[in-house]
C-alpha cells in the first residue's frame, strides 16, 4: 500500500480516515480540497488542478483525500489502494454540520455555516455521484485493493487491524 485514495460522500469523514491512516503508515497526505481551493474561496482553474494533481500522483508514494468525481479515473489509474466510506445520509449530513467552526487542515478556510448547495450536494451524492464510483471502481477492481465500509466502526476497526500490522485489505459489508 503506497499510493491511497479515500473517497466518500462529504462529511462522511475522509479526511479524519485519511489522516489516522497517515499516522499508522507514515504515507504523505494530499487534500484534493486544498488543492481546489484557495484561501478566498474561490478556485484554481480545472488546467492548474490536473497539473498540480498529475505532479503529485508522480510521487513515490502518497494518500490522496477527496471525490472531485472529474479525476477519479485518474487517480484510479495510478493508485494501488481505495478505500470508499460509503455511509448512510444521515451520518454524512451530521459530519458536515459537525465541523462548521472548526479549523481543519484539509481545507483553507473556516466553515462558518452549512451552505445550502453544499448540503444539496450531500444529500444528492448517493443517486448522482455513488453509482458512477462503483462504476468505476469495478472496472479498476482487478489491479487495486479496494475497501468498502459502511460505517465508521468498520474503518475504525481496520486502522485499529493495521496498527497491529495487519494490513489485509478486505471489501465491508
Amino acid at each position: 500500500m503506497l499510493k491511497v485514495i479515500v473517497i466518500g460522500c462529504p462529511g462522511a469523514g475522509k479526511s479524519t480516515f485519511a489522516r489516522k491512516l497517515r499516522e499508522f503508515s507514515g504515507l504523505p497526505l494530499y487534500y484534493l480540497d486544498m488543492l481546489w481551493h484557495k484561501p478566498d474561496q474561490t478556485n484554481i482553474s480545472r488546467e492548474e488542478f490536473d497539473v498540480r494533481l498529475n505532479e503529485m500522483m508522480k510521487e513515490e508514494k502518497w494518500i490522496i483525500d477527496g471525490n472531485y468525481l472529474r479525476t477519479l479515473e485518474m487517480r484510479l489509474k495510478e493508485c494501488d489502494t481505495v478505500f470508499l466510506l460509503d455511509y448512510p445520509l444521515e451520518i454524512c449530513l451530521s459530519g458536515a454540520q459537525e465541523r462548521i467552526g472548526k479549523r481543519r487542515e484539509d481545507l483553507p478556510w473556516l466553515e462558518i455555516e452549512l451552505d445550502e448547495e453544499f448540503r444539496q450536494w450531500i444529500l444528492d451524492f448517493q443517486k448522482d455521484q455513488l453509482p458512477c464510483i462503483y462504476e468505476l471502481l469495478e472496472q479498476y477492481q482487478r489491479d487495486r485493493r479496494i475497501v468498502i465500509f459502511r460505517s465508521r466502526k468498520e474503518a475504525d476497526d481496520y486502522l485499529k487491524g493495521y496498527t497491529k500490522g495487519n494490513d489485509k485489505i478486505r471489501k465491508c459489508d
